[in-house]
């Protein structure tokens, strides 16, 4: 096993770029908000939801981090406090999550790319797979290279929405913000548009799991948690406000994505540039995704959780190569999925997991309150029950609001449910040919 010493880590700046890639990477996707939410209800979702759903993931996210920095993250939290059992489920679940996380970027790459070139359409599937494995190239080269590729392909992001929103607001009187109520909504579509916002604004445990190659952990987190937050709130707030003033109809923004409102703006060419930030978010996504989502095999597989093979590292870069590996070769099997169902499933499963972690943040407070934090959320144990009642509330909104859907949606929800079940079934399975672990220590 190579030295820890000899890891190479990334810096504070580069941290902000593969956490602003992880749970963001620009507001792509974020199109059929409008269609769901309607004109004046988009900008009320997509304030509100943030602060439910995301505020209290970072705060239980950045004081368990502090107090367990290691490689594993949020999988080593649950393991520790409630037992092996349940690291596993966590483990398990965020494994399957992210797959299905992974396979919606490629497809949304061959989106933009159509932008340039309508017949690529016809060639989606091995476009997609050249993506695939060309992200896992990068990966295998180690953290350092990710982080520096994140950070350029972050300015490539965020530099035309600058032009974008220069142009909206100083030649085209971008002064107003349509009245914003829920009334009127209709709860399947409430449902959807929590789903979208959620997708988009999901991942804040993720970037943990790499913990240890990061320079100063506790205070990089922090400061590159916070800063990456802000950006993508404020990026998502101006893109929606600015689509709503062009007047562009919700069907067209749904099915051209942003690129549309580019032109609507500022003419084809920052269409053109809109289109090239898609294809740079979701390579430099699916980059970030991955490297969070291969760690977490490689951590199982050495608690023998897992195969053993896959906390194989490479001899040169120290990456989990053969998780990587294994990770794209799921994501090039599931690429054929649609997106709309990928997004209820991929929000569904992370939510279970997510919950988890809350659970384990509770019960630290109170059989370790001693234990050092770094960085400790300022409130009670009875204020963490109440904070943590938020996430659920739109987590079992947006939930019924897919079952009161369409069928199609119907379905996803309940492949979802089947997923998170299948951990309880390979879990046995486990016990019965390693029963060891059933005396998986609690803390």
């Amino acid at each position: 096993m190579p030295s820890q010493l000899s890891l190479k880590k990334i810096r504070p700046i580069q941290l902000v770029a593969v956490i602003f890639f992880t749970v963001s990477g620009g507001p792509y996707g974020l199109e059929p908000l409008v269609s769901y939410a309607g004109q004046h209800s988009a900008l009320i979702i997509l304030l509100i939801t943030p602060l439910l759903w995301d505020v209290p993931a970072i705060f239980t996210v950045l004081e368990l981090n502090s107090m367990m920095p290691v490689t594993g993250g949020y999988y080593k939290w649950v393991k520790h406090t409630l037992g092996t059992r349940w690291g596993f489920f966590e483990g398990w679940w965020t494994w399957l999550y992210t797959f299905i996380d992974l396979a919606i970027y490629p497809g949304l790459f061959v989106v933009y790319a159509s932008f340039f070139f309508p017949w690529l359409m016809d060639y989606r599937i091995p476009i997609c797979l050249v993506f695939i494995w060309l992200s896992a190239l990068l990966n295998i080269l180690g953290i350092v290279p990710v982080g520096k590729t994140s950070l350029i392909l972050g300015a490539a992001v965020v530099t035309p929405f600058i032009i974008l929103f220069v142009l909206a607001f100083y030649h085209h009187s971008v002064t107003t913000i349509p009245t914003q109520t829920l009334k009127g909504v209709p709860f399947s579509s409430l449902g959807m548009a929590l789903y979208t916002v959620m997708w988009n604004c999901l991942g804040w445990d993720n970037v943990t799991t790499y913990a240890e190659e990061v320079e100063r952990p506790v205070k990089s987190y922090l400061y590159s948690t916070f800063t990456a937050f802000a950006l993508v709130i404020v990026l998502y707030f101006l893109i929606i406000l600015v689509s709503q003033q062009t007047g562009i109809d919700t069907g067209a923004l749904k099915e051209h994505a942003f690129p549309a409102v580019g032109e609507a703006i500022g003419g084809h060419w920052l269409g053109q540039l809109i289109a090239l930030a898609g294809m740079a978010s979701t390579f430099g996504i699916y980059a970030a995704v991955l490297l969070s989502v291969s760690r977490v095999p490689k951590v199982m597989a050495d608690d023998d959780l897992l195969p053993h093979f896959l906390n194989k590292q490479h001899k040169r870069f120290l990456s989990p190569y053969v998780s990587i590996i294994t990770c794209s070769l799921v994501v090039s099997l599931m690429v054929l999925w649609p997106f709309a169902d990928l997004l209820i499933i991929d929000v569904t499963v992370y939510g279970a997991g997510l919950s988890l972690e809350y659970i384990s943040l509770i019960k630290l407070r109170k059989v370790a309150p001693n234990v050092p934090r770094p960085f400790k959320i300022p409130l009670s144990t009875t204020g963490l029950y109440m904070m943590v009642l938020l996430p659920f509330v739109v987590y079992f909104v947006a939930l019924a609001g897919a079952f009161s859907s369409t069928e199609q949606a119907v379905w996803a929800a309940v492949f979802a449910i089947a997923v998170l079940a299948s951990a309880e079934l390979v879990w046995q399975l486990i016990l019965w040919k390693k029963p060891h672990h059933k005396k998986g220590r609690l803390y």
